[in-house]
């Protein structure tokens, strides 16, 4: 199989990742800010959110932006986090790149991967900060609130370690 055939695995993932994450975001800035609160003042968390639940007590669609990494790390670092996700994003798609014909998972996992970095990168660019509406909870618990970009991130490094793991465990199969 050529490289570029190869390729198709991870665009087309990095694609879907990016559509669904930019299309989530987009019904997200529809949700309710309180009165007069601006990208700067919610990314600077001067103002608060609006919880819209959705599973009363565990869900929520809460409206937030966040101008530093995840969990709100490294905030005001923007330029910082913007050429750290255009480095990441080149040697991911040199992985995919020059990856084995056989690793499609790896491929695929590094297409999710570089589509939620891209997406995230894509609102940093954009607005300054990223965009987050998914909050989970139990009772007064919160946690961090996310959105399509770190699902799709988190899917993606599961998938890579999981096949890494298999892969050491075929390594030892064909050594023993």
């Amino acid at each position: 199989m050529s490289r570029p055939r190869r390729a198709v695995i991870f665009v087309v993932m990095l694609v879907v990742a990016l559509a669904a994450d930019q299309g989530s975001k987009a019904w997200a800035r529809t949700l309710p800010v309180p009165h007069g609160c601006t990208i700067a003042m919610m990314a600077a968390q001067h103002c608060g959110t609006v919880r819209e639940p959705v599973i009363a007590g565990y869900w929520d669609w809460e409206l937030a932006y966040n101008d530093g990494a995840a969990f709100s790390n490294v905030r005001g670092k923007r330029l910082l986090l913007e050429l750290i996700a255009a480095a990441a994003l080149i040697a991911m798609a040199v992985f995919a790149w020059r990856s084995a014909p056989e690793q499609r998972v790896r491929r695929l996992a590094l297409g999710l991967v570089a589509g939620g970095t891209l997406g995230n990168l894509v609102d940093r660019v954009r607005d300054g900060a990223v965009v987050d509406f998914v909050r989970w909870r139990v009772g007064d618990h919160l946690w961090p609130i996310f959105n399509v970009a770190d699902v799709v991130l988190v899917i993606g490094v599961a998938l890579l370690l999981l096949e890494n793991v298999l892969e050491r465990g075929r390594a030892r199969t064909i050594a023993a």
